[in-house]
C-alpha cells in the first residue's frame, strides 16, 4: 500500500503535535458532535437496526469467504455489458493500468469522483508524473486540493478546516486551478459552495476522461454503485466519454437484494440521511448514454493478504461510513493526519496496518491509537470488534508471528521498542503459574507500600505519565479472605 504520508513520525509524536492546535481541536470537536448526534437521531428511527446491522455483518462475511467466485461472476458480468476488467495486485499496477488508460485517450485532464482506493495508491500522483492532470470534484476534496492539504476524515476531508480557512484557500488557489473564486467572496456556505460550483462547473463540461471508485458492485448484474450528496459525482460518472473506475476487490455483493440492506445502513451511519441524495448505478456502457468506454480496475493492494488472517479479516466489512471516527475520543483530539494514512481513524488504525504491514514506525503504532473503550464497535454498521483486532495487531507488533505477505506465510519479528514489555509479560506469564512466588510477591507489595512511587521508571514512565498508579492494598486478598473467613475456606 502507498498511501503513508511521507515523513510522518509514529502517532504518539503525531498526535502530540495535533493536540496542541487548539483551532484544529476545535474544528473537530464541533464537526464530529454534530454528526454524530444527527446520526444517533437517524438510527433510532429504524426499529430493526439492530437486525439491519447483523444483516450486513453476515452478508459481507459470506462473501469474504466466496470472494474469488463472486469477483469472477462480477468480472463476466461486467464484460457482458461491454465494459473491460483489469487485475491489480498492488499500487504500482493500478496505477500502471489508469495511467495507460488515459494516455490512450490522448487526454492530459481528468475529472474525479471523491474515492479513498485512488488515494491510497496515490493516482493522483502517479498521473501528474505522466503529465496528466486530475481534478478533484467533491467539495471537501477540492478544499483539500487546492490547499495543497491532505484528508483528515474519510466522509469529510477537510473537516480539520473552518469556513475562514476554506474562504482563504478559495480565494489564493482556484485561480491557479481554473476559475477564480469570485471577488469579495465571503465564508458564508452559500456564497463558498456557489464557488465551487462555478469553479467545477467548466471541468465537468470540458473532461473527456473521468475515474471514480464504488461503494458498492453487485456481482449477479456488473453494477457499481456510487453514493454520494452534492451531484459530483453524477456529473463524472455521465458526461466523460471514458470512465476509469478503481476498486478494493472486497465492495463487491452478490446481489441487489443484498444491496438494499446497505444503502439503508450507509447512509444513516455516515451522513444521517434516511437514503443519499444522489445514488448512481450503472452497468457496462450502453450506445445512447453516458460514456462510451468504461474500464473496471480490481486493486487488491494486500486486500487477500489481509482476508488470510482470521481475526484481522472483519476489517475488509467496513463500508467507509466514518461513524467509528465520530465517536472515536482519540480521533476528536488528535485528528486524521496523526494516522498517517488515507485511513485515519480508529478502522484506519487496524486496516491500514494489514494492508501496509507493521515494519514502519507509523504502521507499528497505529494499534495503540486507541483507549479500547469500544465505542467505535457499537457503532459500526457491519458490526466490526474494532477493539478485538486493535489487541490482535498488538501482539502481532510485540511478538511478531506468522502473516500472509502477497500470499506468502512469512515470520515477522518484533517490532523494536517492545523488548521491555515482552520480558514484563513473560515475568508476569510465570508468576502467574507458580502461586508460592504470587502470594510472597503480593504480601511483598503490601508491605512496601508506604514507599511505592507515584510513577514507573524506565519504559513505564510514558505509562503512568497519563494515569495514576493504582494504590496496593493492606493485604492481599488471600490473607484477607483466610482472616475473614477462616483457614479452610477454600481461597
Amino acid at each position: 500500500m502507498s498511501g503513508t504520508f511521507v515523513g510522518m513520525p509514529a502517532f504518539p509524536e503525531a498526535a502530540r503535535a495535533a493536540v496542541g492546535d487548539a483551532t484544529l481541536r476545535a474544528n473537530l470537536r464541533h464537526a464530529t458532535h454534530t454528526i454524530r448526534d444527527k446520526r444517533a437521531r437517524a438510527v433510532a428511527e429504524l426499529d430493526d437496526w439492530a437486525r439491519l446491522r447483523e444483516a450486513g455483518k453476515r452478508i459481507k462475511d459470506h462473501t469474504l469467504r466466496h470472494l474469488d467466485r463472486y469477483l469472477l461472476r462480477l468480472e463476466e458480468a461486467v464484460t457482458a455489458a461491454g465494459g473491460t476488467v483489469h487485475w491489480a495486485a498492488d499500487a504500482a499496477e493500478a496505477n500502471r493500468i489508469v495511467t495507460r488508460l488515459v494516455q490512450e485517450t490522448g487526454e492530459s485532464e481528468v475529472v474525479k469522483v471523491k474515492s479513498m482506493a485512488t488515494q491510497e495508491i496515490g493516482l493522483n500522483e502517479a498521473l501528474e508524473a505522466a503529465g496528466v492532470r486530475a481534478y478533484e470534484t467533491d467539495l471537501a476534496e477540492l478544499i483539500v486540493q487546492l490547499g495543497h492539504d491532505r484528508p483528515s476524515h474519510i466522509l469529510v476531508p477537510a473537516i480539520h478546516r473552518n469556513r475562514g480557512e476554506i474562504r482563504d484557500i478559495f480565494r489564493a488557489e482556484m485561480g491557479r486551478w481554473g476559475r477564480p473564486a469570485p471577488e469579495g467572496l465571503t465564508d458564508t456556505p452559500a456564497e463558498l459552495a456557489e464557488a465551487a460550483r462555478l469553479h467545477l462547473r467548466e471541468k465537468f463540461l470540458r473532461a473527456r476522461v473521468g475515474i471514480s471508485g464504488a461503494n458498492f458492485m453487485v456481482a449477479e448484474t456488473g453494477t457499481l454503485v456510487v453514493v454520494e450528496s452534492e451531484g459530483n459525482g453524477r456529473m463524472c460518472l455521465t458526461l466523460p466519454e471514458t470512465l476509469i473506475s478503481v476498486v478494493g476487490v472486497e465492495k463487491v455483493v452478490p446481489t441487489w437484494r443484498d444491496l438494499e440492506v446497505f444503502l439503508q445502513t450507509l447512509p444513516r451511519s455516515s451522513t444521517a440521511e434516511r437514503m443519499n441524495p444522489y445514488t448512481s448505478t450503472w452497468t457496462g456502457t450502453t450506445d445512447s448514454d453516458g460514456p462510451r468506454a468504461f474500464h473496471l480496475v480490481l486493486l487488491d493492494n494486500g486486500r487477500t493478504d489481509t482476508l488470510a488472517d482470521e481475526v484481522g479479516r472483519q476489517a475488509l466489512r467496513c463500508i467507509r461510513c466514518s461513524a467509528c471516527l465520530n465517536v472515536c475520543p482519540v480521533y476528536e483530539r488528535a485528528g486524521g493526519h496523526a494516522y498517517g494514512s488515507v485511513y485515519p481513524g480508529p478502522i484506519g488504525a487496524i486496516l491500514s496496518p494489514q494492508l501496509r504491514g507493521t515494519a514502519s514506525a507509523v504502521d507499528a503504532s497505529l494499534p495503540y491509537a486507541s483507549s479500547l473503550c469500544g465505542a467505535c464497535y457499537e457503532v459500526c454498521p457491519v458490526a466490526i470488534d474494532i477493539p478485538e483486532v486493535l489487541v490482535h495487531l498488538r501482539e502481532r507488533v510485540v511478538e511478531g508471528g506468522e502473516v500472509t505477505r502477497r500470499g506468502v506465510r512469512v515470520r515477522l519479528r518484533p517490532a523494536k521498542g517492545h523488548a521491555a514489555e515482552r520480558a514484563a509479560m513473560r515475568a508476569a506469564r510465570w508468576v502467574f503459574g507458580h502461586p508460592g512466588a504470587l502470594r510472597a510477591g503480593q504480601r511483598l507489595a503490601s508491605r512496601t507500600r508506604a514507599v511505592h512511587p507515584r510513577t514507573l521508571p524506565g519504559p513505564g514512565r510514558a505509562w503512568s505519565a497519563t494515569r495514576d498508579l493504582p494504590p496496593v492494598p493492606a493485604e492481599p486478598f488471600r490473607d484477607w479472605w483466610r482472616r475473614t473467613h477462616g483457614e479452610g475456606s477454600g481461597a
